[in-house]
């Protein structure tokens, strides 16, 4: 086997597993749907983990699969990158994907749906794989939109649910115009760079830094800074940062095992990944570097806060997504790439095992959501309890779990920066600790610990849940939750291992080390808060221990002792808090107003002018003044030469009299 052909058995794989159990999944037995898929993620997982090795060893492909078109010069190909920046995203999708289809065979096993399901997170693999493997703007985009595709039709896959459908299309929409920013930003890359290439464009793009384009006549605008904002443009519709993050919360209408899958660990980091692989073209630029930093500031700090009122437990968990990825977002902006990189992939492996920790409580308690209806879950689902555990301990930097190292290296990379805004970048980091760990921990509280709440419930209270679609909510009056089955356990596990142990192995090579060497360019000299970091770090264990010390460590150990403070000890604070700050709670509660103000300015304002074009262009202009004007017209004139045909020959005798003269008159002039 040569080695494009190998590179290209790793995404074709998963294609043909959808294919065809989309295709044959009703005719086929229903176990030949997590066979089929399942067989084709492992096969990848296990050839891109013999890419990583040898990508481990300095070896790098770039070339073109094949060339699909030609036009004016320039070549539309697929082709793909494989280095280390990519292997390691190879690696992350097609292990967070395995166990996400074996962790489906027992959370949809009882889902008329199953089949379906499976060909769609296995087509969503592929479509994951051609997007971060890809060496060419046109392939980028092409996975670009088809993860969005996939994204679009599992968030809808209930689709008897409105909630649902209603979810998906916002999703479709918002993505859109992130989207048109991205498209946008390819097409000036190939108009004044005159590639879609990487390695072409990369080369030539210094010679464009002090190039400038005029968007409105008479200001001038710097190329590089337009073509990167534009780019960001759409790593905010997937990457769900401020104000392009609505989508992600409505997400949780899905099943839960694609909230593992793409709402935390894959598709929604794809615009971190991009921007990370752009590296040569934002250092050019401090403008669009300092626009990245504060928009990612602005999403770690403000989601975090929704988190703080949820009690739907996924909806934790998915504004605690948008927080990370503000985290993210903050690290690119201070050219702290690899710091972005090492923290999206140790949020991949923490993320997901909170989701599916999430999806296993969810089927301990009978699909019901609420965490005001849970507590005490301890002893009954104890494998998810300590992977939930570890989850949290990682998603709030304790120190030694893979969460502590690279969200740390984030807030020390703000504080060595001096680009515009990294001051309030800094203070939005350190306040989100305080706010992750409460919210965090609240959760983790309210599921198992304290009083068994849905012991309480009663016959009325369960038969007020009826069956809606696929599912039955709620514990009845003779239930108990119970622990989930072995193919949901085992994958918590399986995660919960590089959730403990991936930050301390990996961050010394991934951060500190030459592993990105030759693949992400920074510009030291102009941002310098990588080189600042590298002269403060003394190997993961010193880390650790000063990380104990440290004021981040501080705050989250306060936010996890008010957490527990609240709803531990004293349940009755957190509704006297309400009560007291009302106005706070309304505008939480609201989500700040930005989907009031999407549905009443956007969608309101689209039917709005969509009504007054229906009736100034539809009906009065072209029904009122084409259609049925012309016929007006019509039947005016036919009136007037009515009134000349009366069927009297003296009339017609007159009229010929008349005709005559008129024609004499007009000759003899002549």
């Amino acid at each position: 086997m040569t080695v494009q052909s190998l590179y290209l058995w790793i995404p074709l794989l998963p294609l043909f597993a959808a294919a065809v159990v989309g295709l044959f999944g009703r005719q086929l037995p229903r176990a030949s749907a997590h066979w089929l898929t399942i067989a084709g993620v492992a096969a990848s997982f296990a050839l891109s983990v013999c890419v990583f090795m040898d990508a481990l060893h300095g070896n790098v492909f770039n070339g073109t699969v094949y060339t699909w078109l030609t036009s004016g010069g320039h070549r539309f190909e697929v082709g793909f990158l494989v280095d280390r920046l990519t292997a390691t995203m190879m690696v992350v999708v097609t292990f967070v994907s395995l166990m996400v289809h074996i962790y489906t065979i027992g959370y949809m096993a009882e889902d008329p749906g199953y089949s379906r399901f499976f060909s769609y997170i296995s087509l969503f693999t592929f479509s994951m794989l051609m997007l971060v493997m890809s060496n060419n703007f046109m392939q980028l985009f092409f996975g670009w939109e088809a993860v969005g595709l996939v994204s679009y039709l599992l968030i809808g896959f209930w689709y008897k649910r409105p909630t649902a459908i209603y979810a998906n299309l916002k999703a479709f929409l918002v993505n859109r115009v992130g989207d048109f920013g991205f498209l946008l930003g390819i097409g000036m890359v190939l108009y004044y760079l005159g590639s879609l290439d990487y390695a072409a464009v990369f080369s030539i793009a210094p010679q464009f830094a002090d190039t400038t384009v005029e968007l409105v006549p008479g200001h001038p605008w710097s190329l590089m800074t337009v073509i990167c904002i534009l780019l960001f443009i759409g790593a905010m519709g997937k990457s769900a940062q401020v104000p392009l993050h609505v989508w992600l919360p409505d997400s949780m209408e899905g099943p839960t095992p694609i909230s593992a899958l793409i709402h935390a660990a894959t598709m929604v980091t794809a615009g971190i990944f991009m921007v990370a692989r752009m590296s040569p073209l934002y250092e050019l630029s401090t403008t669009a570097l300092s626009f990245v930093l504060v928009i990612g500031a602005i999403t770690a700090l403000f989601m975090g806060f929704l988190g703080i009122i949820q009690h739907d437990i996924k909806r934790v968990v998915a504004y605690s997504t948008l927080s990370q990825l503000g985290y993210m977002t903050v690290a690119l902006g201070v050219s702290a790439y690899s710091v972005a990189i090492f923290h999206l992939m140790t949020h991949a492996f923490f993320k997901a095992l909170l989701f599916l920790g999430a999806g296993s409580v969810i089927m301990g308690m009978h699909h019901d959501q609420d965490m005001r209806n849970m507590g005490g879950l301890r002893k009954y689902m104890p494998i998810t309890w300590i992977t939930s555990l570890i989850g949290s301990l990682a998603l709030i930097g304790t120190p030694l779990f893979s969460g502590f190292y690279s969200k740390d290296s984030i807030i020390e990379a703000v504080s060595f920066s001096h680009i515009p805004g990294s001051g309030f970048a800094y203070f939005a980091v350190l306040v989100g600790v305080f706010v992750t760990a409460f919210y965090s921990f609240r959760m983790y509280f309210l599921v198992f610990h304290g009083k068994e709440k849905w012991m309480q419930k009663t016959h009325d209270h369960h038969d007020a849940h009826h069956h809606d679609d696929e599912h039955h909510h709620g514990l009845g009056p003779h239930d108990k939750p119970h622990e989930s089955p072995w193919v949901v356990t085992v994958p918590l596990v399986l995660l919960a291992i590089p959730s403990v142990l991936i930050g301390y192995v990996a961050i010394d090579a991934m951060v500190f080390g030459d592993y990105f060497n030759d693949i992400i360019y920074v510009d030291h000299q102009q941002h310098g808060a990588m080189r600042e970091l590298a002269h403060h770090f003394h190997g993961a264990w010193a880390m650790a221990l000063h990380g104990l010390t440290s004021l981040p460590f501080i705050l989250a150990a306060s936010g996890v002792a008010l957490a527990w403070f609240f709803y531990m000890k004293r349940p009755d604070i957190p509704a006297a808090v309400k009560n007291r700050f009302g106005l706070v709670y309304c505008i939480l509660d609201n989500k700040y107003g930005f989907d009031s103000f999407n549905e009443k300015f956007f969608a309101g304002g689209s039917c709005f002018l969509g009504g007054k074009l229906w009736q100034i262009g539809d009906v009065k202009l072209i029904d009122g003044l084409l259609v049925n004007g012309a016929a007006r017209l019509v039947a005016c004139f036919a009136g007037l030469v009515r009134r000349l045909q009366t069927g009297l020959v003296y009339h017609y005798a007159f009229a010929m009299i008349i005709g005559v003269f008129f024609l004499l008159t007009v000759f003899m002039k002549i």
